[in-house]
């Protein structure tokens, strides 16, 4: 009986509690913002401002690059990349899949613990496919090796992604308006990246 009781008591607490609030994305994209993205071509060109007339300011040579949307327009991001630097770029030119970029020397390991085996060694500078992290630890993949690393040595996690409570576990949360930056499928040759 008591059982019951208590029962009924939690079932009621549920239906009268406010509903979880909802992530708010008051952007063109219906993503968050900031949020890390990718390039998606090898080489992007990343302009002065948000339109094909603007000039081109830096051109990146790296497919996979990291970059932070900061700001958007319906076509346009604003990206900054691993050195801090700020440009715009054509969402197509960008994908939603996430990587990582060290800023130091580190290691590649077989589990997330300092004791585990070594996979590979990564160089400052390095570009990894990040997968998911968890309590100060990200699983990347390079080269067809996988493992785990501190997330304190790449740029292009937050600091939150990185809690017991990961938020990449799900991927990247979306607001549901609209669809997420374009995927790495069906990249073709007319690279808008390219046009002058």
């Amino acid at each position: 009986m008591r059982t019951l009781f208590a029962l009924i008591l939690l079932l009621g607490g549920l239906m009268t509690s406010h509903p979880a609030s909802a992530q708010t994305c008051d952007t063109f994209s219906g993503l968050p913002v900031p949020r890390f993205v990718s390039l998606k071509y090898n080489e992007t060109r990343g302009r002065a401002g948000p339109s094909f007339t603007h000039p081109v300011a830096w051109l990146y040579q790296r497919k996979g690059l990291p970059m932070e949307v900061v700001a958007e327009t319906p076509d346009w991001r604003r990206v900054r990349d691993p050195e801090g630097e700020e440009v715009w770029m054509h969402r197509r030119t960008l994908t939603g899949r996430r990587s990582v970029w060290a800023t130091e020397a580190t290691r590649l390991l077989s589990r997330p613990d300092e004791t585990a085996s070594l996979i590979a060694d990564v160089e400052a500078g390095a570009v990894l496919w990040l997968e998911r992290c968890r309590a100060g630890w990200c699983r990347l993949e390079a080269d067809d090796r996988r493992g785990w690393a501190r997330s304190d040595a790449f740029w292009g996690v937050y600091p939150e992604e990185t809690q017991p409570t990961p938020a990449l576990e799900g991927g990247q949360t979306s607001c549901y308006r609209s669809a997420s930056e374009p995927d790495a499928l069906g990249a073709g040759p007319e690279n808008s990246a390219s046009a002058d």
